[in-house]
């Protein structure tokens, strides 16, 4: 084991997060180790009084180009990648003044968090680091004789190791400090790539990397044999991904997933506008619904399938007020997202140990572009994420009779659900709440029948005497390539319809809603999700 441990006399630091930096740097001073450091890391050291060489006095040459070049020098990387047991290298090292850095600690210029405030081009581009990621793969790739810090939560670890071994590190710690080095450079990359592809409208570009910092590992993924583990990609998008978890166990690959569906669901709807609350099942909305407050909202969506939303996942595009609270709690649910939640609903989820409460401070934007990922075998498919809003959208009435203004606004509401179903989707919707949802179904028109049986059954629960489909408007996330699914639908009560329109068959679908006495909208917009 002695082989393998490497005593670190010289540290290079270079940081832009300076968080425990003096700290960690006073432990390795009073190691006596030798502290070399660039520009602002330098300055923070000395200040802190803490003997440090500068990087000039170890190359021979200044900071210059704005800090683009000062360690891209022989003088650097030539003591992070010399071999320590290598004759040749040493020689090298001693006839050309090469010391060694035995502990490189690297934290790279902040890209993503630019990117993310919304910084512009100039901006942006100055924050590619460039000799961190040099310095950092080059440690990496002499992980046998350098440790490298890429993260001040490893601080502490690079301490403890010295300690046990008497001021060296040991191969077992700079193996796994090289894996998450080269992880980060990789994803930092990736940032990079993706927003210059995005700058320059390439949609498709020649290679494309998917970078993410893990959140957590998970105990498994979607079944309990599978290793699962949850990352945050580098998009500032209010979500699951930065929600604070105020209560409850950890939340499972299937919570992760429902909840954004559930939280990109809700966020169709504008709080400015209207209260408004999805619950969700198995990544499908079972009951969305609009209300002049949460709990009006809550209990209109809950009417459309009490059944699924036991145990289910409840969005909230306002913050969650104590009245809401005390009515989401009486059955048992996972979880609670909500931009924001008041100090009296709090007390009152937390009664209720196992529901677990997040808090995003905002809602996502429903119209932004971003990047949507599935793996394929040996391979996988990214698109544009559907961020098409039927807000947005040129409606054309195709039948004889025009919809109502009421018939419209369902129209849009139940539009707006669809895209957030599993294809094939129907929803039944009636004054502004979901009355009936089929998901997921190979047919379109087993779909219409799910949704409207969906609305018998919620009748019944509640006790009505006839189905809630009765009077509604069903919207279809793509065409219906034959009039049966649209038939199906008058059958049950709709009144009205919207889809995407661009079947072979339109004229002949146009034709039976009018012959049954419906009117339909063409949004030229389709919202597979699958």
């Amino acid at each position: 084991m002695s082989n393998e441990l490497r005593r670190v006399t010289r540290a290079l630091l270079s940081v832009s997060d300076k968080t425990g930096l003096i700290e960690f740097a006073r432990a390795l001073a009073e190691r006596g180790v030798t502290l070399v450091s660039t520009g602002g890391t330098r300055k923070a050291l000395a200040q802190a009084g803490l003997p440090v060489l500068d990087v000039s006095e170890v190359t021979g040459f200044p900071e210059m180009m704005d800090g683009r070049v000062k360690t891209l020098h022989p003088a650097v990387h030539g003591g992070l990648l010399a071999i320590r047991n290598n004759p040749e290298h040493q020689a090298a090292m001693l006839a050309n003044g090469i010391g060694p850095i035995d502990l490189l600690v690297v934290n790279l210029y902040p890209f993503e968090a630019t990117v993310a405030s919304g910084a512009g081009y100039d901006d942006c581009i100055e924050n590619i680091d460039i000799g961190g990621p040099a310095m950092i793969r080059a440690a990496a790739k002499n992980h046998g004789d350098v440790a490298v810090v890429v993260e001040g939560s490893d601080y502490q670890a690079v301490l403890d190791d010295l300690e046990a071994n008497a001021g060296s590190t040991s191969l077992e710690l700079r193996r796994r400090l090289a894996q998450k080095a080269y992880a980060r450079t990789a994803s930092y990359d990736a940032a990079i790539s993706n927003w210059f592809a995005a700058q320059i409208g390439e949609a498709s570009p020649a290679f494309r990397a998917i970078g993410g910092e893990l959140a957590e590992a998970m105990r498994y993924g979607e079944n309990p044999h599978q290793s699962a583990a949850f990352y945050r990609g580098p998009e500032a998008r209010a979500g699951v991904a930065t929600a604070r978890q105020l209560q409850g166990k950890q939340l499972s690959y299937n919570n992760i997933n429902d909840t954004d569906a559930a939280f990109e669901c809700v966020a169709e709807f504008d709080p400015a506008r209207t209260a408004a609350v999805a619950i969700i099942k198995h990544a499908n909305p079972c009951g969305v619904a609009e209300g002049a407050s949460l709990v009006e909202a809550y209990e209109r969506a809950l009417r459309c399938d009490p059944v699924s939303a036991f145990g289910g996942i409840v969005a909230l595009n306002q913050t969650l007020d104590a009245d809401a609270a005390r009515k989401i709690v009486e059955i048992f649910t996972e979880v609670i997202i909500a931009p924001d939640a008041s100090e009296e609903a709090i007390a009152l989820v937390a009664a209720k140990k196992n529901l677990r409460l997040l808090l995003t401070g905002g809602l996502p934007d429903p119209r932004a572009a971003g990047l949507a990922v599935r793996t394929v075998s040996g391979g996988f498919l990214v698109q544009g994420r559907d961020n098409a809003v039927v807000d947005d959208m040129d409606l054309r009435v195709v039948t004889k009779r025009a919809p109502s203004a009421r018939e419209l606004s369902d129209m849009r509401f139940a539009f707006r659900v669809a895209k957030h179903v599993k294809s094939n989707a129907i929803v039944y919707v009636k004054d502004g709440a979901t009355v009936g949802v089929g998901a997921g179904q190979m047919s379109r028109v087993d779909s219409s029948r799910i949704a409207a049986w969906k609305a018998a059954e919620a009748a019944k629960a509640a006790g009505l005497p006839e189905s809630l489909a009765v009077g509604s408007v069903v919207a279809s996330d793509a065409f219906f390539p034959f009039a049966d699914g649209l038939l199906a639908a008058a059958e049950a009560g709709a009144t009205a319809v919207i889809q995407p329109g661009g079947s072979m068959r339109d004229d002949e679908v146009i034709k039976a809603a009018d012959e049954a006495g419906l009117a339909m909208v063409f949004t030229g917009h389709r919202h597979f999700r699958h």
